[in-house]
């Protein structure tokens, strides 16, 4: 399955509908909850990401529809482990200094995602520990991450793909390193994904 979701039109929606979010903390977002909670977080996710919208308007069924399709395809890439997952972020060529903020919005939604979950024991020492505690700390310096104008273009291109290659795997590992967290806390992927088509 694709990623089918752009990342500008999807801020774009998410603006037009009212939303809190923008596109990249939704990823992220999304990709914290799924890996603590797995597929059993998307309600809970669109209603954080939509709250306070108009349920009636156009508008929020457009971008609830688009965020559907990222749930499913961003669920779909952790769980079949292909190595297939992205985050969710601007294209290459949009200006630099805005692909970088929304790279820290990224991480600032996905640390969301998994620190404001429901803590068990076993989640809070899970996250304490390495590889996560190492990931959180990490993505913590994402969040503040800026664009150095006093560095050449390629140096910090070169820095932007590392750090979202960085995201990239982190993601994955966070999601199975918690495999067993989300297994003794809800029914079976396989069962509540059928429920959801």
């Amino acid at each position: 399955m694709d990623q089918n979701v752009d990342h500008n039109e999807l801020d774009d929606a998410l603006r037009r509908c009212g939303s809190n979010w923008d596109a990249a903390q939704s990823h992220g977002l999304l990709t914290g909850r799924l890996a603590v909670a797995g597929v059993v977080a998307g309600p809970e996710w669109l209603s954080q990401v939509l709250d306070g919208t108009d349920e009636s308007s156009a508008d929020r069924l457009a971008c609830q529809k688009m965020l559907d399709g990222l749930y499913q395809s961003t669920y779909w890439q952790l769980s079949e482990r292909l190595s297939e997952f992205v985050p969710l972020l601007p294209d290459d060529d949009t200006d630099a200094a805005l692909r970088t903020a929304a790279m820290a919005h990224w991480s600032e939604g996905f640390l969301h995602g998994l620190v404001s979950a429901q803590h068990g024991d076993e989640l809070r020492d899970r996250l304490a520990a390495e590889p996560l505690a190492d990931i959180i700390r990490d993505m913590l310096q994402i969040t503040r991450a800026e664009l150095d104008e006093a560095t050449d273009v390629e140096t910090n291109e070169a820095a932007y793909t590392e750090l979202v290659e960085y995201l990239r795997v982190a993601a994955q590992l966070a999601y199975e390193e918690l495999a067993e967290i989300r297994h003794a806390g809800s029914p079976s992927d396989s069962q509540t994904r059928d429920t959801m088509h």
